[in-house]
């Protein structure tokens, strides 16, 4: 596996794996495109009454402005691409791209600890589940991330003296050493927000799953169904979590420091590979969004089921007897 470098003497060329990542990505586009555009218009449409809401309709804003994101990536995998296409990748694309994917990924705990809470307290209308509440919450979130990880990122990523077509590590050479420090902070802030919303996530939904199965279980039923649907879309959510963000988290532990410390050998490209892979993967989780906005807003669904051929599908896919069983 190598990079341009003719140093490097491995036995798959990373060219190879940016042309199969941009055809990836290619692929990965359309659907998304058409799904987020779909989940935009119908939570457009939706009056904006709960904290749920507002957290809904951020997370569908940070899908859609990443998945506008994907053709940049996708342009910035071709070697022949202009080199100011690349730096301004570098610099803008792949921060907001970044920054997106971060901001889902703090909305789906916030969510979870918003259903959390409507399910082990019901009844009444709290501070915390209303829409004034959300809007603080989700301002914060994007507030947050912007002046800790994104706009620095960009002001540290500056350096065009060096930003030549073939550099191995473009984005890191356009860093000076301040630059290249902050980016590994960064990557720990990143890694740690993902490990604390994935212990947040998991707590919350399994606590739902057992506290609705236990009404089943008080009020005498014997609905086996009802049940298994709830373990159901708590095993959804969870894998979709796992499934997209975990392998990216763990093989950023691994190749940032070699990414940082310009360690440019076969192991570097191996590890370079791997985050290639693991990135595009975590991108389909636009993809699956939808479905966590399905199996989590009984609103959503609504509106869903009045698009005539979407609306079919799912509700012959998925049935909701009541709120109660919403997650």
């Amino acid at each position: 596996m190598a990079s341009s470098s003719p140093r490097l003497n491995c036995e798959i060329t990373l060219d190879t794996v940016n042309l199969v990542a941009k055809d990836l990505y290619i692929i990965l586009f359309t659907p998304a495109f058409l799904l987020n555009v779909m989940a935009a218009w119908i939570s457009w449409k939706l009056k904006t009454k709960s904290s749920l809401i507002v957290y809904l309709k951020n997370l569908v804003a940070a899908d859609l402005l990443m998945t506008f994101m994907i053709p940049l990536r996708a342009a910035g995998r071709v070697r022949e691409s202009d080199p100011k296409l690349k730096a301004f990748n570098c610099q803008f694309g792949s921060v907001l791209f970044y920054l997106c994917m971060y901001v889902s990924i703090v909305l789906m705990g916030v969510i979870s600890l918003d259903r959390f809470f409507k399910i082990v307290q019901p009844g009444g209308k709290r501070l915390g589940q209303s829409a004034i509440f959300g809007k603080v919450v989700s301002a914060v979130v994007w507030v947050t991330l912007l002046s800790v990880t994104t706009i620095p990122t960009m002001v540290l990523t500056s350096e065009r003296n060096n930003t030549g077509n073939n550099s191995a590590e473009l984005c890191m050479a356009m860093k000076n050493d301040m630059g290249k420090k902050y980016h590994h902070i960064v990557i720990l802030i990143c890694n740690g927000i993902f490990m604390v919303v994935l212990v947040v996530t998991a707590f919350s939904y399994m606590c739902i799953a057992k506290r609705v199965i236990e009404s089943y279980r008080n009020s005498g039923s014997t609905n086996r169904e009802g049940r298994r649907k709830i373990k159901a879309r708590v095993f959804i959510v969870l894998a979709v979590f796992l499934v997209c963000f975990a392998p990216f988290h763990i093989t950023r532990i691994f190749y940032t420091p070699t990414q940082v410390e310009n360690k440019i050998n076969c192991n570097w490209a191996t590890l370079k590979i791997v985050k290639t892979m693991t990135l595009w993967l975590a991108t389909t989780n636009v993809c699956l969004d939808p479905l966590i906005y399905f199996l989590l807003c009984k609103a959503f669904r609504k509106k869903l089921y009045g698009v005539k051929i979407l609306g079919q599908w799912f509700s012959t896919t998925v049935h909701v007897n009541s709120e109660e069983t919403s997650l």
